[in-house]
């Protein structure tokens, strides 16, 4: 940091986060990592992580995230609890306001990733990592040979739904409407699977059993009749959609129509010194090592640029 302006500014501490600030810790960067609002992001909140390359046991979610913070922290990494209110992109050095605290900084690393959305239900909340899930390529080996439900009507419920049919003996499809938003395709290969069922006009009113600190079936309501049963399943995957955690840049960076980051050669923004890595800009494979991946690209992008700027 020279004359109270870093460096570098890294938003967010999941994988994308944390990966960079190892990086750009090594490269002698000194980057200041802010938590955000959800500190340790996806994983933080997910049990046992299978698919992450080096640990043939797995390893838990949380424990992944702790030695990540700790390794960058050992190349020099400091990190601040906080949560990005507004930014100027508009010279630099870059102004970030965190309510309480404004940082100027020579470069800017956006990982603040995407947040799943969840039915908002406190049954729903207390079971995430205990039988309902927001990633099926992470969770669903876990319910081979079991029932499970998707919740969703559009592209992202039908993908969880037919990808689940590799492990589950039956996915039940659960929409509140009777009409799905999702692509022709996409509903056709799900209708015409043979472990898919549908349940439309449903709603989803509660998980049970919070007590057994397992899913063991949902409580339904058709949305036309009232009529309100139980269903057992064995778990709970959300096809809802995610919604990315880049409001704060609306009018300064690029973005698709539904928010998400648009970047060029993997990180870069239309705002030079500004990079994005992980879920904020993946909308396709959101996995921890590709989010892992990107978030090393972007700490290399921010070196380089420093160095060809003489900052």
């Amino acid at each position: 940091m020279e004359n109270g302006v870093h460096n570098t500014v890294i938003l967010g501490t999941g994988c994308a986060g944390l990966t960079a600030a190892i990086y750009a810790a090594r490269a002698n960067l000194a980057p200041l990592v802010v938590d955000g609002h959800e500190p340790g992001g996806q994983l933080s909140i997910t049990t046992l992580v299978e698919n992450f390359p080096g640990f043939p046991e797995g390893i838990q979610g949380p424990e992944l995230i702790e030695n990540m913070r700790k390794q960058a922290a050992r190349f020099g990494a400091a990190y601040m609890a906080g949560h990005l209110v507004s930014a100027d992109l508009s010279r630099a050095p870059f102004t970030l306001n965190f309510g309480s605290k404004t940082v100027q900084t020579n470069t800017l690393i956006i990982a603040s990733g995407a947040s799943a959305r969840w039915l908002g239900l406190p049954s729903e909340q207390a079971l995430i990592g205990h039988g309902v899930s927001s990633c099926a390529t992470c969770d669903g080996f876990f319910f081979s040979g079991k029932p499970i439900t998707v919740i969703g009507g559009g592209d992202s419920a039908m993908e969880e739904a037919l990808f689940l049919t590799r492990f589950a003996s039956k996915v039940t499809l659960i929409h509140r409407r009777e009409h799905f938003r999702a692509s022709k395709i996409m509903l056709e290969r799900a209708r015409l699977h043979e472990k898919v069922e549908f349940l439309t006009d449903t709603v989803v009113e509660d998980v049970y059993d919070v007590s057994k600190k397992e899913v063991t079936g949902l409580k339904l309501r058709n949305a036309k009749t009232g009529k309100v049963w139980d269903f057992p399943t064995s778990a709970m995957f959300l096809g809802i959609g995610h919604n990315p955690n880049a409001r704060m840049f609306t009018g300064q960076l690029d973005m698709d129509q539904d928010g998400y980051l648009k970047t060029r050669d993997y990180v870069f923004t239309n705002v030079p010194g500004v990079f994005a890595c992980g879920d904020v800009q993946d909308r396709r494979y959101r996995q921890a090592i590709t989010a892992a991946g990107s978030g090393c690209a972007a700490a290399m992008e921010a070196e380089k640029f420093l160095e060809e700027h003489g900052r």
